[in-house]
């Protein structure tokens, strides 16, 4: 419209209208700089398109370094590389939505090729996991280590326990393929495409076979919670570390979970009781992080074992050197309710109270014990990563059976001589929950005033000793 309206104004013009005249010099003005600005626009677009042009050329070659050498670089370096591929591909996706259609770039000198493609799982023959059994046959080979958080020996064994079952549940895949790609989740907290892309697998093959693992885990190396099975190991281990008859240490774990249900900063509650190497004797997982610990104790098989069939706990007293004897006894936590199997530690009933000698002797022992259920605990999510990550909401119901198979192959791997990773690797989420406000249990009392007076009689010892 505004160019018909230029073309007329001109006419009048020629006709002698002075004011035609400077309507003539406005409007060609305008075109002037209309003109003026395309040249400048049309370098911008060039620079942009140069640009990406450089930048997916040089994600290219990233993704080709990756592929080149996923066998030799670590699995925490591959998976940072294809999760920053990843986003420069989806960004350079939006950047390419700001540029004109295609046909106005067919004009320009250099035009942008579309993004890398996300990459799609090989076939298993030419998959990350092929190569790798190639490249890294030695049993001494650090890299099983690094890509599985356990040694050749220990993977071959447990490959030896579990394929039957494995082999029955996924007979399309052969078994060490469904372990190792069930262990490298649970030890880098990999997607399943992450998975599936080193695996040579769908992801919801993928999947399956994590869940398969760790079902087959749970039903073949359940016996190895051995609280009912090796009570007298058990006995002696605590006797070491000045705890006569001591059968373990009970205490709880969160593992975070995001969404709704379980509020903000919500969590699935462990209650677990472990022995002085660390091992796990009894894991009851899965509670809500609003129930209070003495309410998932007595809602628990372990509180049953012990106070309803008798089953637990069941043994002979040991007899302390000044006479007194003291049952089979669990160590707890504060926010416990102590009992004649379960003792906690002594606790000020105000601020100007003070804790006897043989009241302190006894907590300075108890919170070195209550140290193995968060060392343990730590172990387990610094070996298996994808208990350290908060779990999605959706799949809640899962999350327990995964904590009770990371359990199992901690002690798998202990009873292997597999080195422990470092306990300060895994993040504590265990916290501080709230002191136990019930009545006191006599016997139970009496039984913890008796330990304190031989740990006092135990110190003394040592001093005139040194």
């Amino acid at each position: 419209m505004y160019g018909g309206g230029g073309g007329g104004g001109g006419g009048g013009g020629r006709g002698g209208g002075g004011g035609g005249g400077n309507g003539v010099i406005n409007i060609s003005s305008g075109k002037r700089k209309t003109r003026e600005a395309q040249p400048e626009e049309c370098r911008s677009r060039n620079q942009l398109a140069q640009l990406l042009s450089a930048l997916t050329s040089t994600t290219s070659s990233v993704y080709s370094f990756l592929l080149q050498n996923d066998v030799v670089l670590l699995p925490s370096q591959t998976l940072t590389l294809e999760s920053q591929i990843s986003s420069v591909s989806l960004s350079l996706s939006a950047l390419l939505s700001f540029l004109p259609n295609p046909k106005s770039l067919q004009s320009q000198s250099v035009a942008p090729p579309p993004p890398p493609p996300p990459p799609i799982p090989p076939r298993p023959s030419q998959c990350w996991f092929h190569r790798f059994l190639s490249d890294a046959s030695s049993d001494y080979d650090s890299r099983w280590v690094d890509a599985f958080h356990m040694s050749k020996p220990s993977f071959t064994l447990l490959l030896r326990l579990l394929s039957p079952s494995l082999q029955a549940s996924m007979p399309t895949l052969p078994p060490n393929y469904t372990l190792a790609a069930a262990l490298f989740r649970l030890a880098h907290g990999a997607s399943y495409k992450s998975v599936g892309r080193r695996f040579g697998l769908d992801p919801a093959v993928a999947c399956r076979a994590f869940y398969v693992v760790c079902k087959v885990v749970n039903d073949k190396l359940g016996h190895m919670f051995e609280f009912r099975s090796d009570i007298g190991r058990i006995v002696v281990g605590f006797g070491w570390i000045s705890l006569p008859n001591c059968c373990g240490v009970l205490g709880y774990g969160r593992f975070g979970v995001d969404g709704e249900l379980l509020g903000k900063d919500g969590a699935l509650m462990v209650q677990a009781l472990v022995d002085s190497e660390g091992r796990f004797l009894d894991v009851s997982a899965g509670w809500s992080s609003k129930l209070k610990p003495d309410t998932i104790l007595h809602q628990s098989a372990l509180f049953c074992g012990v106070e309803e069939s008798r089953e637990l706990l069941n043994g002979p007293s040991f007899k302390l050197s000044d006479g007194n004897s003291i049952p089979q006894y669990l160590l707890g936590d504060s926010c416990l309710p102590l009992l004649p199997w379960l003792l906690t530690p002594y606790v000020r009933s105000s601020e100007e109270d003070s804790l006897s000698s043989s009241e302190q002797a006894f907590n300075f022992v108890h919170g070195r014990g209550m140290g193995l259920v968060s060392t343990a605990f730590c172990r387990v999510r610094a070996r298996w990563q994808l208990l350290a990550k908060r779990w999605k909401e959706e799949c809640i119901e899962f999350f327990p059976f995964v904590i009770v198979t990371g359990c199992l192959l901690h002690n798998f791997l202990i009873k292997c001589s597999d080195p422990l990773p470092y306990e300060n690797a895994g993040s504590s989420e265990e916290g501080e929950f709230p002191i136990y406000q019930g009545e006191m249990n006599e016997s139970g009392q009496r039984t913890r005033d008796a330990l304190a007076s031989h740990l006092t009689r135990v110190s003394l010892r040592y001093l005139n000793r040194a």
